[in-house]
């Protein structure tokens, strides 16, 4: 099957603001009817079909239901995302950063949950501030490629904090 535009298939808007209740109900729309069991007694070409289907469904879905994920998909989408390892982050947060970074190396080697507490903290404010940054530059953004570009900033800040906090999980933990 040819790649499939999710906000298609659920007969959507290509939107970073979807309308959360009609994205529910063409899901299960959706479900029932590419639900595998109604077509048991269907052709092996017409059940690989639905199941193909089924799944797509699953993943649109999956993709579209939560806010990053989908801001990432209409990225992929409008071709905003360059291949990994190409897309570059500002300056000034990657050195905004290099204190978090910092403060992260040191719980690694001398844990302290005191600190710990605050660093995280100090990341889920960095979030914070990404998504209020957001929600301003789609407000007063009025050209698609401004919004794209806000769009690319969010999406690539805020990946970097996860991988910052997906390493604070793995190694700030009390040794004992």
């Amino acid at each position: 099957m040819d790649e499939v535009n999710y906000f298609e298939f659920f007969g959507l808007p290509e939107s970073l603001d979807v309308d959360e209740a009609a994205l529910k109900r063409r899901f299960y729309e959706q479900s029932k009817k590419f639900h595998p069991d109604f077509y048991t007694l269907e052709s092996p070409e017409k059940q690989a079909e639905i199941l193909e289907l089924s799944t797509i469904n699953n993943e649109a879905w999956r993709t579209l239901s939560n806010f990053d994920s989908r801001l990432k998909y209409l990225l992929e989408l409008k071709g905003q995302l360059g291949e990994e390892g190409t897309n570059v982050l500002p300056q000034e947060f990657l050195m905004e950063m290099m204190d978090i970074n910092e403060a992260a190396m040191e719980l690694e080697f001398d844990f302290d949950p005191e600190r710990y507490a605050a660093l995280l903290d100090q990341l889920a404010e960095q979030e914070r501030d990404l998504q209020a940054e957001l929600t301003g530059s789609l407000v007063s953004g009025s050209a698609e490629t401004i919004q794209f570009a806000a769009m690319k900033d969010y999406h690539l800040k805020k990946r970097y904090l996860l991988r910052i906090k997906e390493s604070l999980s793995k190694f700030a933990v009390p040794k004992g």
